[in-house]
């Protein structure tokens, strides 16, 4: 894995911006101040055709990572090696900084959802999920990042914490960490924990990537439940999470998200300022 891994280009410990396709032309004729793009992976599975030509114009300028949701990491179906090869073929094209997937699971016998889905953080789903990750990661020839889910349910037979869970499995398979700050707080908030005991306890070392997002709150006749929508503005609260976030890891790759509602592509670049602002803040009070 070694080898192929130092041999992608890094990505800055800047703030990015998801890359979506109604900004490709702005973006590669304007070519706006900006540490990086983030690419949703699959959104490139064909051949050829105006996604390909844009993204290849943007490489030029600009770092990129692969950002995938379609792997099913924590699925019981067999790897799918057809999505895994068309992964390899992309990350040999455009030489991503970063390659990431999530903790969650999303197809049976085939047949996919359209939901990031959790599963019970138990011994036996920990072992799954580590064997899952090591033969992706032998396949790709590269390390990947693993991001913390949002989530609107528990199980009753949860057995690990799920910050014992990432660590344990970054320490066991050499992945890195994407760490999702949003994701974190709406989770804190539907779950009732502390999201900044939830920062604390997360090995910083393996985090290589931060996300921010929007979300909205869903009310109900017995109570409200908070939702990761990605169709807002960062809220106060999580950008707070994040600078505390930030004093633990340093300066850090940090991206934006922001998938449905698109906004002025000035919106989105507002968004990334904010989370420069902050990195460089941390930075200055480090020296």
């Amino acid at each position: 894995m070694s080898e192929l891994t130092s041999a992608l280009k890094p990505i800055p410990a800047m703030a990015g911006i998801g890359l979506r396709a109604e900004h490709y032309e702005l973006i590669a004729t304007e070519k706006p101040k900006c540490g990086w793009f983030e690419v949703h992976t699959e959104n490139y599975f064909g051949n050829g055709g105006i996604p390909h030509h844009y993204l290849h114009r943007i490489r030029k300028d600009y770092p990129i990572s692969f950002h995938g949701v379609g792997l099913s990491l924590g699925s019981v179906d067999p790897v799918n090696t057809k999505h895994l090869q068309r992964i390899k073929q992309l990350i040999a094209e455009y030489q991503p900084g970063l390659i990431s997937e999530h903790l969650s699971w999303s197809s049976f016998n085939g047949v996919f959802t359209n939901d990031l889905l959790p599963f019970p953080l138990t011994t036996e789903f920990f072992n799954h999920f580590k064997d899952r990750v090591n033969s992706v990661q032998d396949f790709l020839e590269v390390s990947i990042l693993v991001e913390n889910p949002s989530t609107y349910l528990r199980f009753k037979h949860d057995e690990i914490p799920e910050t014992d869970f990432l660590n344990d499995l970054a320490k066991q398979t050499g992945c890195g960490l994407l760490l999702d700050v949003n994701n974190v707080f709406v989770c804190a908030t539907n779950h009732d924990f502390s999201a900044a005991e939830y920062i604390d306890n997360i090995n910083i070392e393996h985090v290589k990537e931060i996300h921010l997002a929007g979300h909205t709150k869903n009310h109900f006749e017995n109570g409200s439940i908070l939702i990761d929508t990605h169709n807002t503005v960062v809220d106060d609260l999580v950008w707070s999470l994040y600078q505390c976030a930030i004093k633990r890891t340093g300066q850090i790759a940090t991206l934006i998200e922001w998938d449905t509602d698109l906004p002025e592509f000035e919106i989105l670049l507002n968004e990334a300022s904010k989370a420069q602002n902050i990195l460089d803040q941390v930075n200055v009070a480090a020296a």
